[in-house]
């Protein structure tokens, strides 16, 4: 239940509970009223408990195996390939040019 769900409860028991004349002697719309805006503050509770709920600190359960990826010490292996990352010019093909000269 939302937070506005929670508050149209709320102010719908209220007008049910003490805004209607209550004229039938089988239903008491005055108890029927509050217990639908006790259900609205439940739900109200409910939902603030459940937003401001913290989770656990992720720091603890860091596996110590994963942690050891991110030291700043250097691995123990050498990396005997290198890779070239010099950036080139980019050459279009002409193969799909359609455009006609002059």
């Amino acid at each position: 239940m939302r937070l506005g769900v929670g508050i149209f409860l709320l102010a719908a028991g209220g007008i049910i509970a003490f805004g209607i004349r209550d004229t039938s002697s089988r239903v008491n719309l005055t108890v029927v009223g509050i217990v639908i805006m006790l259900a609205g503050a439940a739900g109200m509770w409910v939902s603030y408990r459940i937003a401001t709920q913290s989770g656990p600190d992720d720091a603890e359960f860091i596996d110590p195996k994963v942690e050891e990826q991110y030291t700043l010490e250097p691995h123990e292996y050498q990396i005997d390939e290198h890779i070239d990352v010099t950036p080139t010019t980019y050459q279009p093909k002409d193969e799909h040019h359609h455009f006609k000269d002059g």
